[in-house]
């Protein structure tokens, strides 16, 4: 008898001790639902009505499972564990996939500044090792478009005295070097590639002694604001010829506008070759130059330039290099594009050879692939048009690829890869906007590819005066198809 009121003492005093277990259970679950629900919220992608229908399918759906834990039959109790267990898990992962969303929108706008990589440079032949070495002696330096040498020269005199000797172009600051009028000159890096690129005249000559970055805030003006679920707008991509670091300034080897119609779900890419020769904004001088050459005085001058040349608006911008395409195409597991003329492309870069053939037909590229594809023109039939062409093609299929639901499963990858690789000025509000309303009516887009035409000559550039280099001539009747359907696409209601 003794025994047997001892054994029901005991199974009385667990019962209380399980029914704590299944609340916490149910608390935990519940307490998730409620932080899942905020970050959604300040997220702001998911429209209102779908949010609030989340909301009571989740919150149901733990009061539903703790109906099965407080019964007293063990395999409802079972049953309402497992599945409350698998909520859990699976709320966390979407809890991690949300928060570095947030994090990642939250950080997009950090990085609307140019970085001007700068060298002290020397010749070999000299006694200068040093920045020290060249106190009071003079230094040459390119004039500056703004006033960004003030910048630079405030960082060089904590350092050490100089006097600054002004020029107009690259040419008289190599001359003068050379021939010992000056000590020293002070370049950035991308205009240095483009000197090395059009002449060997400096070359084997040259000892750099020091090096320094200067980072120059974008001006906001840049931003022409409107309501992108309602209105058209356009979105100005600059790719800069360079790897690592994004905000480096270079120059634009793609120069491609994206014209956007919320009311018709159309797109319109309209390419510029990287040698149309164009007057570049902000600069006073009667000579034309390259349009890829803008990018060496930042997005702001590229931005005003194509505005200029298109007699349009340009709302945002959207920057990335040769380290960007690499790590979205290898993050969206490769893309595919149709190739009609087959090529190969063969260079060295950074010593590493680059060779890749491309067959006619559906093609399969990982990220180095694209990028050859991207940039190569010489094996190309067409030239530059082709390349832009192909350009084009890669941006095509990078959006579809995103927009896959295959892509769900690299989600997290895929905003690995972008942090850090790309700049826009669109805001995170703009994005989560656009993905509420993609979302939302779930609209199929319709895509539309030009690329302006011009005629092959040889003229004299701004960025270098004293030797005619190739540039590409604009058809004027190509530009004025070009204004006139982005023109159409951005009025069509």
């Amino acid at each position: 008898m003794k025994n047997t009121v001892n054994e029901s003492t005991k199974t009385t005093k667990k019962r209380p001790g399980k029914k704590k277990n299944f609340r916490r259970l149910f608390y935990f679950s519940f307490l998730l639902t409620i932080i899942l629900l905020i970050v959604l919220y300040f997220l702001n992608i998911m429209p209102l009505l779908y949010f609030g229908i989340l909301s009571l399918i989740l919150v149901g759906y733990d009061f539903f499972m703790f109906s099965f834990m407080k019964k007293k039959n063990w395999k409802k109790r079972l049953f309402g564990s497992i599945f409350t267990i698998l909520k859990i898990v699976g709320t966390i992962i979407v809890l991690v996939y949300f928060i570095h969303t947030l994090l990642f929108l939250n950080k997009i706008n950090d990085g609307n500044y140019n970085t001007e990589n700068y060298s002290v440079v020397v010749l070999n032949s000299s006694n200068y090792y040093k920045l020290k070495d060249i106190k009071d002696k003079k230094i040459g330096v390119l004039k500056s478009k703004e006033d960004n040498l003030t910048d630079v020269k405030q960082h060089l005199n904590k350092k050490v005295s100089l006097e600054y000797i002004e020029m107009e172009d690259i040419d008289s600051l190599t001359k003068d070097l050379i021939d010992s009028k000056i000590d020293a000159i002070l370049i950035e890096e991308a205009q240095k590639d483009l000197l090395e690129e059009m002449s060997n005249e400096l070359k084997n000559k040259e000892r750099i002694i020091y090096e320094f970055s200067v980072d120059v805030l974008i001006k906001d003006e840049l931003i022409k604001n409107v309501d992108i679920t309602k209105e058209s707008f356009n979105v100005f991509i600059s790719g800069i010829d360079t790897y690592g670091k994004i905000t480096s300034v270079s120059r634009s080897d793609v120069n491609m506008v994206v014209s956007i119609n919320p009311r018709t779900h159309k797109i319109l890419l309209t390419s510029i070759p990287r040698d149309y020769y164009v007057k570049l904004n902000g600069i006073n001088t009667e000579y034309k130059d390259k349009i890829t050459h803008a990018g060496i005085h930042g997005i702001d001058t590229s931005v005003k330039t194509v505005e200029d040349l298109l007699s349009i608006d340009i709302n945002y911008y959207a920057k990335v290099n040769f380290t960007s395409l690499i790590k979205i195409v290898d993050e969206l597991g490769g893309i595919d594009v149709n190739v009609t003329t087959p090529f190969r492309a063969y260079y060295i870069e950074e010593n590493e050879t680059v060779n890749y053939s491309f067959k006619k037909g559906m093609n399969h590229l990982n990220g180095k692939q694209a990028l050859a594809y991207a940039r190569e023109r010489k094996s190309l039939p067409d030239g530059d048009v082709g390349r832009v062409k192909h350009q084009q093609q890669l941006i095509e299929a990078i959006v579809n690829k995103a927009l896959s639901k295959t892509i769900l499963l690299k989600y997290n990858d895929l905003l690995n890869a972008l942090d850090g690789k790309f700049i826009t000025n669109m805001g995170s509000t703009n994005i989560t906007a656009l993905i509420k309303q993609q979302i939302k009516e779930m609209p199929s887009w319709t895509i539309e590819k030009y690329t302006l035409e011009g005629t092959d000559a040889y003229a004299y550039t701004y960025s270098y005066k004293t030797v005619k280099s190739y540039v590409m001539e604009p058809k004027e009747d190509s530009v004025n198809v070009a204004k006139e359907k982005i023109k159409t696409l951005i009025e069509e209601t």
